[in-house]
């Protein structure tokens, strides 16, 4: 426990997530009192002996008014000192709310004007461009197929939407007859996409996450690397690795700072195969799934909001251990059935070193299950 923020109340969005999850522990072990905003029985923070308190409302991606709605009544309720976001849609419900909820609570969230600037995949790679950070090549002005032909890109290209997340909308396109085929059989708004070279998919998949204070130092980062994902042809990873490269700490505090971001940050990149090189992909405003890593890892970024705000100095934590990794197993089970590489991957699938499960804990088992459970139940829904 840490007298210094022994008792301050803590709003946790996004219940579902497993990264909501370590930081209700991680504030727990400050003293805090901590409540999570839940949609379902199921999600992994109800099922968790956890939190301290628990609210069952609407907490999801498919119900965004129902969502901004309870957000809202929460937080003007001015029943917590602070609010923290673990997805993208709310991270984009509290910024855009920013100006009329501080009254109430802090918010661990990007003011709008910088939150929506960053939140434009294009924008993020028009400013690594303009600042020699290495990126895929992107047309980031285009409007049509026209303007995509009349630049300097070579093909295979991709284009994905310039807003979101996942692996939705996205394209790679391997000539110029196919580009025009796939903008008129997708009906694609050019100008709403990101338009870029292609980067061949051998090299790994890799992300900085950083904590930057309010006057713009960064005062943490770990790096991980992503073996596996599920789905395979573009999910999320399935299991992870703290890695030591200075070249992509490098780049991503360069990136952040140039953009005024604070608070959490992650920095998604790929390594180019062809020359080693870290190339910038997107930011994400919020802590990331992966969190538990930097927990392990020796990296306390719940203590380092609490300072942020109630302190007169973050503590810097720039030394972490590398090798540690984290496995989603139900999910990794996923993807041993579906692949075909199940007996070639590396690390080798049955390597179980160093290595700690996402969700589960003998003691407290709750949130496993219940994962396993919803990812049950929307199996069904979409079958």
């Amino acid at each position: 426990m840490d007298s210094r923020f022994a008792g301050k109340k803590i709003l946790l969005l996004d219940g579902l997530t497993s990264q909501c999850l370590e930081y209700t522990k991680a504030f727990n072990g400050l003293g805090c009192d901590t409540t999570v905003l839940c949609d379902d029985r199921f999600d992994t923070c109800y099922a968790s002996k956890h939190p301290k308190h628990k609210i069952l409302g609407v907490s999801n991606v498919r119900d965004l008014k129902g969502t901004e709605e309870w957000i809202l009544k929460l937080v003007k309720s001015g029943e917590y000192d602070v609010v923290i976001p673990f997805t993208e849609y709310s991270a984009t419900i509290l910024s855009h709310h920013k100006k009329e909820l501080s009254t109430y609570a802090h918010l661990i969230v990007n003011d709008q004007d910088v939150f929506d600037y960053a939140q434009d995949k294009n924008n993020v790679m028009k400013v690594c461009m303009e600042n020699d950070l290495p990126c895929p090549m992107t047309i980031y002005d285009a409007k049509s197929v026209d303007d995509i032909l009349a630049s300097n890109i070579k093909f295979p290209i991709i284009l994905k939407p310039s807003h979101g997340f996942g692996s939705h909308g996205f394209h790679k396109i391997g000539t110029k007859e196919e580009l025009a085929a796939c903008v008129e059989k997708f009906d694609i708004d050019v100008s709403e996409m990101v338009v870029q070279e292609y980067i061949p998919q051998e090299g790994l998949n890799v992300a900085d996450n950083l904590f930057v204070d309010k006057e713009g130092n960064t005062k943490s980062a770990f790096t991980y690397a992503s073996y596996r994902f599920y789905p395979i042809d573009g999910g999320s990873g399935v299991l992870n690795e703290t890695i030591d490269r200075k070249d992509i700490h490098d780049i991503s505090t360069q990136l952040v700072k140039k953009m005024g971001l604070h608070g959490p940050v992650g920095v998604d990149m790929i390594i180019d195969a062809r020359d080693d090189t870290p190339k910038v992909l997107e930011v994400n405003l919020r802590p990331i799934a992966c969190a538990k890593l930097g927990f392990l890892s020796g990296i306390n970024t719940a203590q380092q909001i609490m300072e942020d705000l109630y302190a007169d100095e973050v503590t810097p934590m720039q030394q972490y251990k590398t090798g540690i990794r984290v496995r989603r197993s139900q999910i990794d089970w996923m993807w041993f059935i579906k692949s075909p590489n199940r007996f070639k991957t590396k690390p080798s699938w049955f390597d179980r070193r160093n290595t700690v499960d996402q969700l589960f804990s003998w003691s407290d088992p709750g949130p496993w299950f219940a994962f396993f459970i919803y990812g049950f139940r929307k199996f069904l829904r979409e079958r």
